[in-house]
């Protein structure tokens, strides 16, 4: 049973950085697909972006240029670094997981099986 935790939310000014450490714990698979989602009331929880078993990430086309996804193997923690921040990348943020391999659909709630509990993050 795959458990994920996120930690590293908080507030910060725009322009300001932050990193979401998710952890990853429960599963020995070759193939994975880790993600990170956000939410803001009201509206659908959206991929931000995913990190394949190869290494292949993929990211939407509003945080490109600005957010890193990449996955320390050892630790086995997926981390979110999120640059330049806006005000309108303020949200709940998910991260998420399933035992294959990322899809071209990786952006989507249903292709993840697992999910953490969020962590909110607020920029100002």
């Amino acid at each position: 049973h795959v458990q994920l935790v996120e930690s590293g939310g908080g507030s910060v000014e725009a322009g300001g950085s932050l990193r979401l450490p998710c952890s990853a714990s429960g599963y020995t698979m070759r193939n994975y697909c880790m993600a990170w989602f956000r939410q803001t009331p009201g509206k659908e929880r959206e991929g931000v972006a995913a990190i394949n078993s190869d290494g292949t990430v993929y990211y939407a086309d509003s945080v490109k240029d600005r957010f890193t996804i990449y996955y320390d193997k050892a630790k086995r923690l997926v981390y979110l670094q999120m640059d330049s921040l806006k005000a309108e990348d303020t949200a709940m943020y998910y991260c998420a997981a399933d035992l294959r391999v990322c899809s071209i659909s990786w952006y989507r709630t249903a292709e993840y099986s697992y999910w953490g509990q969020g962590t909110q993050d607020t920029v100002s």
